[in-house]
C-alpha cells in the first residue's frame, strides 16, 4: 500500500539539502548497526570474457580496468565523496552460470588500495568461454551487494560486447536488480569487425540503452571498438563514483 505525504510535511529544497547532508551519518549508524562498513558507493564490475572476445580485447579490457584504479582523477574523485572510501570487486562472466570473481569486495581509500586492486586485476587470470549471459551477469551482481559494505548506492557496471543469448530473460533479472535499488550501468563494446552471428541483431548501442541500463542516474558509455576500452573505462568509473553524480547525456562515447 502506498502512503500519501500531506502537501504541509513535504520537505522543501532546504529540506531535501539537509537530508543529503546527513545522508552519510545515518548511513554510517545503519552499517554499524549491521556489523558492515559504511561506503561512498559500492560498485561491481561484469566484465564479459565470451567467444565474441578474443584473447587480446579480453587483454584490453582487464588492462583499461586496472589502468582505471592507477588513475589520479579516480583517486580524487574517491577522496571527494562524503566518506572517502568506496567499495568494488570484479567477475568476469558468459554463460548462465559461469561467472568467475577475480577481484573480492576491497575497500579503496587511497592510491595505496586502488593500486591493490589494479595489481589483482592485472595478476587475475585470463578465461573465455560461449555464451552471453548478461541475465545471468545481473544476478550474480546483484547478489554480491550487502555483505561486508554498506554503501549509499549500490552500481552494477556492465561491460559487453553482444545481446544476451543465454540464461533466463534479461527483462526479468533486470526488473529484480532494479527493485532492490541496484543501478544498471552499461559499457558496450562495438566490434569493429562485426562477428557472422551478429547480423539481423539489433545495434548493441541501442540494446544496451533500452533493455540493460536502469536506475536512478544510469547511463550508456560506448566504446568505438576495444581500443577505446581503457579511455571510456576511466570516463565511466570516474562519474559512476562521483558523490552526488552530475547530470549527464544518457550516452556518452568513447573514442580510441
Amino acid at each position: 500500500m502506498t502512503h500519501r505525504i500531506p502537501r504541509h510535511f513535504r520537505p522543501g529544497r532546504r529540506g531535501l539539502l539537509l537530508g543529503a547532508l546527513a545522508a552519510p551519518a545515518l548511513l554510517a549508524d545503519r552499517a554499524r548497526a549491521a556489523d558492515k562498513e559504511p561506503v561512498d558507493v559500492e560498485l561491481v564490475l561484469a566484465v564479459d570474457v565470451s567467444r565474441s572476445v578474443d584473447q587480446e580485447e579480453q587483454e584490453m579490457q582487464l588492462r583499461g580496468y586496472a589502468a582505471a584504479f592507477r588513475d589520479r582523477k579516480l583517486i580524487e574523485g574517491i577522496a571527494s565523496g562524503p566518506l572517502g572510501q568506496i567499495a568494488v570487486s570484479l567477475f568476469t562472466w558468459s554463460d548462465w552460470h559461469i561467472q568467475e570473481l577475480l577481484v573480492p569486495w576491497a575497500k579503496i581509500d587511497s592510491a595505496a588500495a586502488a593500486e591493490r586492486v589494479a595489481a589483482a586485476i592485472d595478476a587475475a587470470p585470463r578465461r573465455a568461454w560461449l555464451y552471453t549471459s548478461i541475465s545471468g551477469a545481473i544476478d550474480f551482481a546483484a547478489d554480491l551487494f550487502g555483505r561486508e559494505y554498506e554503501g549509499t548506492r549500490r552500481v552494477v557496471d556492465i561491460s559487453g560486447d553482444g545481446v544476451n543469448n543465454s540464461g533466463r530473460p534479461l527483462a526479468e533479472a533486470r526488473a529484480e536488480a532494479l527493485g532492490k535499488g541496484v543501478v544498471l550501468n552499461g559499457l558496450a563494446v562495438l566490434d569493429r569487425t562485426p562477428q557472422p552471428w551478429s547480423a539481423g541483431l539489433p545495434p548493441l548501442d541501442d540494446y544496451y540503452r533500452e533493455q540493460v541500463i536502469g536506475g536512478p542516474g544510469s547511463f550508456l558509455m560506448v566504446a568505438e571498438g576495444f581500443d577505446a576500452f581503457e579511455t571510456a573505462v576511466k570516463r565511466k568509473i570516474i562519474r559512476e563514483i562521483a558523490a552526488a553524480p552530475p547530470p549527464g547525456p544518457l550516452v556518452e562515447r568513447a573514442l580510441a
